[in-house]
C-alpha cells in the first residue's frame, strides 16, 4: 500500500524518547545506575494521516508531566512540509529496582534531571 506500517511508529516514539532522555542526562544506562527503572505503563498512538515509504520524518518528543509519573507527548510531522501526521503519548512509571516496587511519586533524581527540584 506504500504506506507506513501503523508499528513503526512506536518505534519513531521510542527513539524520540531515548534522544530526549539522553539530552538531560537520564537515558536508560543513567535510569538503571539511579536504581530505577521506568517501564511504559501506558501508550497512545492517534494516526492523522500515513506516512509513505521513503518519506522524511521529523519525530519531536516533549515531558509533559513528570511528579508521579513520566508522560512524554510525540509529533510526527513530514520533514518536506511540516505536516504532522502521527501524535501520541507514553505514560512510564518508576520502579525501585532493588525493591521491584513501583514508585508513587517520582524520585528525586529524575526531578535533578529535569532541573526542577
Amino acid at each position: 500500500m506504500r504506506i507506513v506500517w501503523h508499528g513503526h511508529y512506536v518505534k519513531y516514539f521510542e527513539i524520540g524518547r531515548c534522544e530526549l532522555l539522553d539530552k538531560i542526562g537520564y537515558g536508560y544506562r543513567e535510569m538503571e545506575q539511579s536504581g530505577f527503572g521506568w517501564p511504559v505503563i501506558d501508550l497512545r498512538v492517534r494516526y492523522l494521516k500515513p506516512a509513505t515509504l521513503g518519506q522524511n520524518l521529523i519525530c519531536t518528543a516533549k515531558i509533559v508531566e513528570y511528579e508521579h509519573r513520566l508522560r512524554i507527548d510525540y509529533e510526527i510531522r513530514c520533514a518536506q512540509s511540516g505536516e504532522r501526521l502521527t501524535k501520541g503519548h507514553s505514560i512510564q512509571v518508576a520502579v525501585s529496582l532493588a525493591a521491584n516496587e513501583m514508585q508513587l511519586v517520582s524520585p528525586p533524581v529524575m526531578l535533578q534531571k529535569l532541573g526542577v527540584s
